[in-house]
């Protein structure tokens, strides 16, 4: 962890997941899709670095059903098509709909968590808070008490120049007013994501669709480190990945530094 001075907040790095990550004992469920060699590089690289013993699996139910009765104790999607992945989380974990949230490090930026980056989540009031609860709790998990910005289509001065953007804006200062009343700290960020990005633990998007671009932008466009995107309303740790992640090795860290928190 890093102490900033002068205001004594703790920063999440990657350095630290690493750290975290490295413990005995710990059994980690990859998904293996197409590219099998990928699979088996990660699997290798996490082993020798100690972070786990890694199993490979090539049918998601099983994955899911294997986390769910605790013959492993974390999952990495890996490149198992996502629409099987989720169904089989949804389907295991009974939940209607998954949530997830993916820690993205910009180039010479922070660690920071980002959500919804499904493009069916966050799109009311309820969701984003719920997001933001989910969100809170995990970021405690790593002893983070975080900053939590929310945000929106526009300036708050941009009010009355088109209905959808006057929604969004309204929304996301409902969501910060529950958040801020519930305890969790929070603030409307508006449209201002370099502020939110800088400053926030936690960044909502105004909706799945613009947080999934969000993501796609910084990682694949910007070069930033997508460690991956834990689903934030189970009980299990389970790591959602993009399949175009050149390696998984980032993700097991991360499955391994949360599934040794007791």
């Amino acid at each position: 962890m890093i102490i900033i001075p002068g205001n004594h907040r703790q920063m999440l790095t990657a350095e630290s997941i690493y750290l975290r990550a490295q413990r005995s004992g710990l059994r980690i469920g990859l998904g293996v899709g197409k590219d099998v060699e990928k699979a088996m590089e990660a699997k290798v690289d996490a082993e020798d670095r100690g972070f786990s013993d890694v199993l490979l699996y090539n049918d998601a139910s099983m994955l899911a059903e294997d986390l769910l009765n605790g013959k492993i104790d974390a999952a990495v999607r890996g490149d198992i098509d996502s629409n099987r992945a989720m169904g089989a989380v949804r389907k295991a974990f009974q939940v209607t709909k998954v949530l997830r949230a993916a820690f993205m490090q910009p180039r010479e930026g922070r660690l920071f968590l980002l959500a919804p980056v499904g493009i069916d989540e966050g799109w009311s009031i309820a969701e984003k808070v719920e997001i933001a609860r989910l969100s809170a709790r995990l970021m405690r998990r790593l002893d983070i008490e975080p900053e939590i910005g929310f945000m929106s289509g526009g300036r708050t001065s941009d009010k009355g120049r088109m209905a959808e953007i006057d929604r969004s804006i309204e929304a996301a200062e409902a969501a910060t007013e529950i958040a801020i009343s519930e305890g969790i700290r929070a603030r409307d960020v508006q449209v201002l994501i370099e502020n939110a990005a800088r400053d926030c633990d936690v960044v909502i998007a105004p909706d799945g669709v613009s947080g999934n671009l969000i993501f796609r932008t910084l990682h694949f466009l910007g070069g930033a480190a997508a460690l991956g995107a834990p689903v934030l309303n189970i009980d299990k740790v389970y790591i959602d990945t993009s399949r175009a992640k050149s390696s998984y090795g980032d993700s097991i860290a991360l499955a391994c530094a949360l599934a040794s928190i007791r």
